[in-house]
């Protein structure tokens, strides 16, 4: 990182101060969700990759940024960290990560004709997944869904660790 960009992000402010100060136990439930979503039903890059997706589709930024992180710490190459937001004609991805992206687009995105998940993609979803396993990719989703008002509305700091990602 050049020395610009560091002082760039060292003059990065959040809109509100860290949530811990006032709720000691949102640390708690965000263990708890990190411990079932990382319980080895499903490899934890298929979490990543699902979660980064949620982030790009939500316009998060951190969540963008923190998932990136993680992925390429878990050994992700770039080109599949790049192609989640094409994920559809991507060639990176198996069948059971594919299945896991649309789960998640289908239910962060409207749907205005019907249901956000038709039985058929439950249907290709357990295809893949067993039942530990699909609760497992649903509490995943369902986590980054935790978080996502807290990046939009507070506005953490891209980059920065948890705890230190908020300075006013």
């Amino acid at each position: 990182m050049s020395t610009s960009t560091t002082t760039e992000q060292n003059d990065l402010r959040s809109r509100l101060p860290d949530p811990a100060q006032f709720f000691p136990e949102a640390a708690t439930i965000a263990g708890a969700m990190a411990k079932a979503t990382l319980n080895g039903s499903i490899p934890r890059t298929t979490v990543g990759l699902v979660q980064l997706r949620a982030g790009q589709i939500a316009g998060s930024t951190y969540h963008t940024v923190r998932q990136t992180g993680g992925l390429r710490e878990a050994g992700e190459t770039e080109e599949r960290i790049t192609a989640v937001a094409s994920w559809r004609d991507a060639p990176y991805f198996t069948d059971a990560e594919r299945v896991a992206l649309e789960l998640v687009e289908a239910v962060l995105t409207p749907n205005p004709s019907g249901e956000r998940v038709p039985d058929e993609l439950y249907a290709r979803a357990c295809a893949h997944y067993d039942d530990t396993a699909l609760w497992t990719l649903t509490l995943a989703i369902a986590q980054i869904c935790f978080f996502i008002p807290v990046a939009l509305i507070a506005k953490p700091i891209p980059g920065e660790a948890p705890g230190k990602n908020y300075r006013r």
